[in-house]
């Protein structure tokens, strides 16, 4: 039900000539009979403060919900989560090699300047310049641009990406070797556009609101840091007449029960979580705002195999065997999540995975090989394992992690100290390594099973991982350079084999996305499994 329809990608990897073309309105469809509100203002909730709002130094799914609104990129997603056209209102391809995306000539930057195929050709080559230090660059080299790889790692000059303008409105982009899912990679934070000139005159500060030049459908008006963000219609937007709401604004709220209570207050339209305690009695009092929806996730912990004893794999072992996934998602959670035994969630189109040999035992064995494992590795009553657990503030995260840590100490006698940081914070110590055992989740950047299965390959230290397996990167490195989908399909599975043998992560549960939505928000996404929620397909209904 919520997986996204890949048939333009199943018809490039056949090597046929696609092209897309602006017949699908990307504008809110608002249904015949429907009264709107007079005021069309959305307040959601956000989780936290953003990091950055700059779509090449930024790595967070809430800094991702903000750039969303505020910068376009080639394509978008339908509420089904159909790729459609964005600035490109046509592609083609014959090869999947050499892509050829047509601009629309009425796409304008909010300072009315026109958008450009060399507006793209600037932003690419600046999220792959290692000047940007742009945390996300590995998602330009997994596109397989030419020179992607060399530039970010310093040894070509940034002019040398394989994009080129060959006209105002015509891009061409050279890849290195067949992507036939490459369209669908073009929906990321990453590759959107910034304004040269913009940035260029204020460096870090052009994304303060009175410097702000974007070509999304808003523009931010006021930030106030741990406040609210909020945002304004961008009237240059080149579909703007189609727009509905006037305001957007986001609200960095950590505390589930905060939110969840300044929602039934009235104060916002939609949350961006929802307390796990308090699901069932939601789910009673108020069955006509719980919004529950399959989620392109995973919830997993991560390992620093760089630190001791976690460069062992028993260790790794008895610690993941020992979660019970079963009380996590069911109990703990409850919302509909599902125990997870690989990295890569079933959600994923075309993605059946084999049920590890752990996955396949019952707790109470689970248990036992657990024990065994760590007493084999040298650790038991006399000489108990300690090791900090690190997760960014968040209630929902901490209960997870306080059940964890109970079990881990009445199955294995483990003496666990939990440790809470802010998000950017949190973001800094998992990706320089600064962490023994992390929370962590992942979500896919796109619907295909690598854009989970390339965060553990040894270059790739986004999402805090610090595994270094060679022959992991080797099947991956076969595989992102297949032609054949059924040959990428048998390596993914032989990557989810490698992982659960060696286990840097222990995953723990597989997302569902549950908050509380106002009836009254209409156009919501609800099957967008990569939840991407565009404002200006959204509008506020009469009540």
């Amino acid at each position: 039900m919520y997986k996204n329809k890949i048939t333009q990608a199943l018809l490039l990897g056949a090597g046929l000539a696609v092209a897309a073309t602006s017949t699908l309105s990307i504008a809110a469809d608002v249904p015949a009979g429907t009264e709107l509100a007079k005021v069309q203002e959305l307040v959601r909730g956000n989780g936290t403060e953003v990091a950055t709002i700059d779509p090449h130094k930024s790595q967070g799914v809430p800094e991702s919900h903000v750039i969303r609104d505020l910068l376009e990129g080639l394509v978008n997603q339908d509420g089904e989560g159909n790729t459609i056209p964005g600035v490109a209102e046509s592609w083609e391809t014959t090869d999947n090699k050499t892509f050829t995306f047509h601009l629309r000539k009425d796409a304008k930057w909010s300072n009315g300047d026109p958008v450009t195929a060399e507006d793209f050709v600037y932003s690419w080559q600046r999220a792959v310049d290692p000047a940007t230090a742009s945390p996300y660059a590995w998602y330009m080299e997994y596109t397989k641009m030419v020179n992607a790889k060399d530039i970010v790692a310093g040894k070509k000059d940034k002019s040398e990406l394989g994009v080129k303008a060959v006209d105002e409105y015509t891009l061409v982009v050279e890849l290195e070797t067949a992507v036939p899912y490459f369209v669908m990679m073009m929906g990321h934070t990453t590759v959107k556009p910034v304004h040269k000139a913009t940035v260029e005159k204020y460096g870090d500060q052009w994304t303060k609101p009175d410097h702000f030049v974007g070509n999304g459908a808003f523009v931010p008006n006021q930030w106030v840091v741990n406040e609210r963000l909020e945002l304004v219609r961008n009237e240059n937007y080149w579909d703007n007449d189609h727009t509905v709401l006037n305001k957007v604004t986001f609200l960095p709220i950590e505390n589930q029960v905060a939110e969840m209570n300044r929602f039934l207050s009235g104060e916002i339209d939609f949350t961006y979580d929802l307390p796990i305690e308090h699901f069932k009695r939601m789910k009673k009092e108020h069955p006509e705002d719980l919004s529950v929806v399959g989620n392109l996730c995973s919830y997993y912990y991560s390992f620093n195999t760089k630190k001791k004893p976690f460069d062992d794999v028993r260790v790794r072992k008895a610690i993941s065997y020992a979660i019970d996934r079963d009380i996590v998602a069911g109990a703990i959670m409850g919302q509909g999540q599902k125990p997870a035994y690989f990295l890569t969630p079933e959600i994923t189109a075309g993605f059946d995975p084999e049920l590890p040999q752990y996955g396949k035992m019952s707790q109470k064995e689970r248990n036992a090989e657990a024990a065994r494992l760590l007493e084999e590795a040298g650790f038991g009553k006399d000489n108990p394992l300690e090791f900090s657990l690190l997760y960014n503030t968040d209630e929902n995260h901490k209960k997870v992690a306080v059940a964890l840590g109970s079990m881990w100490k009445k199955t294995l006698g483990l003496k666990i100290t939990l440790e809470n940081q802010e998000w950017k914070t949190y973001l800094s110590s998992k990706d320089t390594g600064n962490f023994e055992v992390a929370r962590a989740g992942w979500c896919g950047d796109y619907n295909e099973a690598s854009t989970f299965l390339t965060l553990m390959v040894s270059a790739n230290t986004t999402g805090g991982q610090h595994w270094g397996n060679t022959d992991y990167d080797a099947l991956m490195d076969k595989a992102i350079n297949s032609t054949s989908e059924q040959e990428r399909t048998a390596l993914y599975l032989e990557a989810e084999k490698l992982m659960a043998n060696e286990m840097p992560i222990a995953p723990i549960y597989q997302y569902v996305k549950t908050r509380l939505l106002n009836p009254h928000v209409g156009g919501f996404p609800a099957n967008n499994a990569e939840e991407k929620i565009y404002s200006k397909d959204l509008y506020i209904k009469a009540q």
